[in-house]
């Protein structure tokens, strides 16, 4: 007797518009639907200080711009809301659909750890992988928690772990000319 087996259940983003309103987040990676619940305090406040750095250096140099948790769709499979992303004037001019939502990869995307085994597999393992496939240039994980950050560079075509980093030491990036921050103010 032969055992029928459903194949995998795949989401896609059309999905994503059926889910009822709530506090969760909901993204999908490779058409698996990850769920997370409304951030930490401690993971919040390292969002908004990574935002309001990256801002002020955006607004002082006109290169580009910064948002906190936009919705990114790479495809109909792959439907994530980093927590912060930067994207340069040039590449957000043609980045946007008709809902607002970017449909190219920003070059720098900051994942900001929340508790849990799934959450950080998510970050560590799901969302470098989609990343670096996608093209974001400058992947930052902190950790608020510990206060650090892991900077993850385009090195050979892969995002590869460069550094990390904790307080005293200086975050910057080939990417953004003359940005710099004390890794402390991240984690104020």
């Amino acid at each position: 007797m032969t055992q029928q087996v459903d194949p995998l259940v795949r989401w896609t983003t059309a999905d994503l518009e059926l889910l009822p309103e709530s506090s969760n987040r909901y993204e999908i990676i490779d058409g698996e639907l990850l769920v997370t619940r409304a951030p930490h305090w401690g993971h919040q406040k390292a969002c908004g200080n990574a935002y309001a750095e990256l801002r002020n250096w955006s607004v002082e140099t006109g290169l580009g711009e910064v948002a906190q948790a936009p919705g990114v769709i790479f495809s109909d499979a792959d439907n994530v809301i980093p927590d912060v992303v930067w994207i340069s004037k040039e590449r957000l001019a043609a980045a946007l659909d008709d809902a607002g939502h970017l449909t190219v990869a920003p070059e720098l995307i900051v994942e900001v750890l929340s508790p849990g085994t799934d959450n950080e597999r998510r970050d560590r393992e799901m969302k470098l992988k989609l990343y670096g496939s996608r093209g974001v240039q400058d992947y930052w994980i902190l950790d608020w928690r510990l206060k650090q950050v892991e900077v993850y560079r385009r090195q050979s075509g892969l995002l590869q772990l460069v550094e990390t980093l904790f307080p005293g030491d200086m975050l910057t990036s080939p990417l953004l000319p003359g940005f710099a921050c004390d890794v402390q103010r991240l984690f104020l």
